[in-house]
C-alpha cells in the first residue's frame, strides 16, 4: 500500500487492486477510524479526508496498514434486477473485439451477477465489477461521446455502468434500461448502492416506441408565506442560493458542492445575525437586482464593487457592503460590476423558506441537484425570525481581492500523482504563469499555460476520487482548477492540491487573470507492506 498527500487532511490511499480497496473500505466502514470524516472509493484507491489534528499522513499509514483486506461477500448484497433491450450501437464492436457474437455478448452479460463497487463521475452512476471476465476486456472508446442517452448500459476498464442522465461519455453501449437510477423522490435516490447484486435480464425486442419511465414527482415547494420576501427583478449572470453544501453524500456520488466562498457567506450571515450556514444567494459578477417586499434587513459581502439602493419614491444613493442594511418594502438592490473579485454573497436576515435538497438548498451546477438558478420574477419568502442574534457591526472587506490581467498566487502542496508527471512538468507548475480562460466556472478554472505539463507515466489513470482544489491535469498537459462543483472522481492525474488558507481565493478569480502556483509542500508519499493479522 502507498498512501500519497492529497492536500492538507486529505490522502490517497493506493492498493493493489480493486478486492484489496474494497477489503479496506469494508474495514473502515465497519469500523470507522476515528478523525476520517469521509472516503471517496475509486477503482484502485480511496480518497480519505481526516482530522489533520489528529492524524499525519505518516500516522494515517500506519492505521491502514494494520486493517485486512478482505472484499465483501457479493452474493450476501441486496439483488437488484436491470431489464436491458440490448440493442446499443457498440454491441457489435464489443463482440467483433472480443472474437464471439453479440448474441453471446448480452448472454455473458446476463450470465452472472455484479456487484456495486463504488460511485462517482455523476449521480447515481455506479460502477460494477463482478460479471464475465471476458467482458472485462473492453476499453474506453478512443474519442468520448458527446452525449450518451440516460438508462445507457456500458462496459468499459473492467467495469459495467448505467448511465442515471444524458451526459458525456466514453463507455461502450450494450444497450438501454427505462429503470431510472437517480429519483430525487426515491430514498436513497440512487437505485444502486454499494454492496447491492446487480443482475442484468435480456428484455427482448425494444417496444417501437420506448415508453418513458414516469415522471418524477415535484419536489414539495416551500408553503406560501405571508411576510417578508426579496423578489429577482434581474438574476445577472448567475444567481444560486448555496449554503455550505452537502458533505458526506460520497457513496451516492454527490459531491459537497456550497457556496465557492464559505467565509465571505459566513461573514454575510454573521451580519444579520443568522446562523453562519445559512443559505444566502451568491451572486456571480454584475447585473443583479433584487425589490424588498416588506421590511427587511440584508447584508452583502464578497467581491468588491457599487452597491445601490433604490428606495420606492426614485431616490438612490450608494450603500456599504459588509454592513447590516435594513430595507423597506419596496427598495431595490442593485449590484454592480464587481472592481475586484467575483461573487457576492446576500444574505437576508432568517434566512430564505425553500426545502432542502439532500439536507442543503446549494445548487450543484455539474449534478444539477438543489433549488434551480434564481430567475427573474421569482420571490423568495424569508423565515419566521425566531431565535436571531443582534445583527453585526460593519466589518472591512477583504482588501486586494484579483482583477482581470492581475497575477495571483496560490499555495500548492504537491500529490497524489505528482510522480505522473517529469521533473520539468514539476518545475513549470511552478515557474510559469497560467491564464484563466473564458471556459471556467463553477466546477474549475481551466487555465493555459505557454508550455503544457508532460507526463512521465503514459498509462490510463484508473478512476479515483478528486478533492477540492485539486490541480487535474487532461492529456493536453493545460491544467484544470478543481472548484466547488467538481466531480467526485476523475480519470487524469492530480499534480498538486491548492492549499486551505487560498481556497477562498480560488472561488474570486476572474476570467483574465494570470496564476503563479507557488509549491509550498513536496510530494512525500508514504509506503507500508500491508498486515492482515
Amino acid at each position: 500500500m502507498r498512501v500519497l498527500p492529497a492536500g492538507k487532511g486529505m490522502a490517497l490511499a493506493e492498493l493493489d487492486d480493486l478486492p484489496q480497496t474494497l477489503g479496506l473500505l469494508a474495514s473502515l466502514q465497519a469500523e470507522p477510524l476515528e478523525g476520517v470524516s469521509e472516503i471517496v472509493p475509486g477503482a484502485r484507491t480511496l480518497l480519505i479526508s481526516f482530522d489533520a489534528h489528529r492524524h499525519s499522513l505518516q500516522s494515517l499509514a500506519a492505521e491502514l496498514s494494520r486493517r485486512p483486506l478482505v472484499m465483501p461477500q457479493a452474493e450476501h448484497g441486496t439483488l437488484v434486477e436491470i431489464p436491458v433491450y440490448y440493442d446499443g450501437e457498440d454491441l457489435y464492436a464489443i463482440a467483433a473485439l472480443l472474437n464471439i457474437s453479440p448474441d453471446d455478448v448480452v448472454r455473458r452479460h446476463t450470465g452472472t451477477d455484479w456487484f456495486v463497487a463504488f460511485s462517482g463521475f455523476a449521480p447515481g452512476f455506479a460502477y460494477l465489477t463482478g460479471g464475465d471476465a471476458l467482458l472485462r476486456q473492453v476499453a474506453r472508446l478512443k474519442s468520448p461521446r458527446t452525449s450518451v442517452p440516460p438508462g445507457a448500459v456500458a462496459l468499459a476498464g473492467g467495469f459495467s455502468a448505467v448511465y442515471p442522465k444524458a451526459s458525456p461519455g466514453g463507455w461502450q453501449i450494450l444497450g438501454q434500461t427505462p429503470l431510472a437510477m437517480w429519483d430525487l423522490n426515491r430514498d436513497p435516490p440512487a437505485l444502486l448502492q454499494p454492496g447491492h447484486r446487480v443482475r442484468f435480464v435480456d428484455a427482448g425486442q425494444r417496444p417501437a416506441k420506448l415508453q418513458k419511465p414516469p415522471a418524477p414527482l415535484p419536489l414539495p415547494a416551500a408553503p406560501d408565506l405571508k411576510g417578508p420576501a426579496l423578489a429577482i427583478r434581474h438574476p445577472g449572470l448567475q444567481a444560486l442560493l448555496q449554503d455550505l453544501g452537502r458533505p458526506g453524500q460520497a457513496r451516492h456520488g454527490v459531491s459537497a458542492s456550497g457556496a465557492m466562498v464559505p467565509s465571505a457567506l459566513r461573514a454575510a450571515n454573521r451580519l444579520v445575525g443568522n446562523c453562519t450556514d445559512t443559505a444566502c444567494i451568491e451572486v456571480a459578477q454584475g447585473g443583479f437586482e433584487v425589490q424588498s417586499q416588506g421590511d427587511t434587513v440584508v447584508a452583502v459581502t464578497g467581491a468588491a464593487g457599487p452597491l445601490t439602493l433604490t428606495a420606492a419614491d426614485g431616490r438612490s444613493w450608494h450603500v456599504a457592503r459588509y454592513a447590516p442594511l435594513a430595507l423597506n418594502d419596496g427598495d431595490r438592490l442593485q449590484f454592480g460590476e464587481p472592481e475586484g473579485g467575483v461573487r457576492s454573497y446576500l444574505a437576508l436576515r432568517g434566512g430564505f423558506h425553500r426545502m432542502p435538497v439532500m439536507g442543503s438548498l446549494s445548487f450543484d451546477t455539474l449534478a444539477q441537484i438543489g433549488p434551480a438558478p434564481l430567475a427573474a420574477g421569482e420571490v423568495l419568502a424569508g423565515r419566521a425570525q425566531q431565535t436571531l442574534s443582534a445583527v453585526g457591526d460593519p466589518t472591512t472587506p477583504q482588501a486586494d481581492l484579483p482583477r482581470p490581467g492581475e497575477l495571483v498566487t496560490l499555495d500548492v502542496l504537491l500529490g497524489p500523482r505528482t510522480d505522473w508527471f517529469t521533473r520539468e512538468a514539476v518545475d513549470l507548475l511552478g515557474t510559469q504563469e497560467w491564464a484563466v480562460t473564458p471556459q471556467s466556472n463553477r466546477v474549475g478554472l481551466r487555465l493555459q499555460g505557454a508550455e503544457p505539463l508532460e507526463r512521465a507515466v503514459m498509462s490510463e489513470l484508473p478512476s479515483e476520487g478528486t478533492a477540492l482544489g485539486a490541480i487535474q491535469v487532461p492529456a493536453n498537459g493545460q491544467p484544470v482548477l478543481f472548484l466547488a462543483d467538481h466531480p467526485l472522481t476523475g480519470g487524469y492525474p492530480v499534480i498538486g492540491c491548492i492549499a486551505p488558507w487560498h481556497l477562498d481565493l480560488t472561488g474570486q478569480i476572474p476570467v483574465g487573470a494570470r496564476i503563479r502556483f507557488n509549491v509550498v509542500a513536496g510530494f512525500d508519499p508514504v509506503s507500508l507492506p500491508h498486515r492482515t493479522e
